[in-house]
């Protein structure tokens, strides 16, 4: 995703996401896949192990062109990009009782990043499917969406080394994408980066800042590359 043409401002906006644990939702979300699907999801008991399954699987260099894989397939073809991730994350999330919430990280001469988000006793959580160590689980220890965000500032940079997100979005609610049968559909589910580039996104620091940046050193950018695909 390309960065988003849309005006940002530098204020927060609301973060009134239910944070319920919703047990109906949750038995609904689970009849919608096979029983060989759901005795994979049973074993997945907490987002932690959730992010552990995402760092399993092999990381989709999409060798024969793009893909936008929806968690069956992913759970098929046991491989995912960041996108990929941040979907079976949400469904993941979903069966636990969670709402399916994306967040997108938006970023200048880079990819842009997606966070499949949680909450839990009032703080913000989120796992993620990433080539870079530093951009996958963060531990529900945030008290906003932007102490989140920015708690992957440092680590988010390009192979040149500069530190590179400069956005989020607000949460989505993949429920709104019920109507696709986003988790189990057997084609690509590309009306959900396409929403995602229509979102508004808010900056997380004034552009008279970006000039005095410095380059990742050699230690990070290291260390991030740490377990990628390569």
């Amino acid at each position: 995703m390309q960065e988003s043409p849309h005006k940002r401002e530098y204020i927060g906006y609301s973060e009134r996401v239910p944070i319920v644990r919703n047990g109906g939702a949750r038995n609904g979300a689970a009849s919608s896949f096979r029983a060989a699907e759901r005795a994979v999801f049973r074993r997945l008991r907490t987002p932690a192990a959730v992010q552990v399954f995402l760092d399993n699987l092999a990381y989709n260099k999409e060798p024969d062109g793009p893909t936008c894989r929806s968690p069956r397939q992913v759970l098929r073809d046991r491989t995912a990009h960041c996108m990929e991730g941040a979907l079976f994350g949400a469904a993941a999330l979903r069966l636990l009782g969670y709402p399916p919430l994306l967040l997108d990280l938006e970023a200048v001469r880079d990819d842009d990043h997606v966070l499949a988000l949680f909450r839990q006793r009032g703080h913000w959580g989120a796992l993620a499917k990433s080539n870079y160590s530093g951009l996958r689980y963060r531990e529900p220890v945030y008290r906003t969406l932007r102490e989140l965000v920015m708690s992957y500032f440092e680590h988010y940079y390009n192979p040149s080394r500069e530190k590179t997100l400069r956005g989020y979005s607000r949460p989505v609610n993949l429920a709104r994408f019920d109507r696709i049968a986003w988790m189990t559909a057997e084609e690509g589910v590309w009306s959900i980066p396409e929403y995602l580039c229509t979102v508004s996104h808010t900056a997380v620091l004034e552009p008279r800042l970006v000039p005095a940046l410095g380059r990742v050193d050699e230690r990070l950018f290291q260390a991030g590359r740490l377990g990628g695909a390569g």
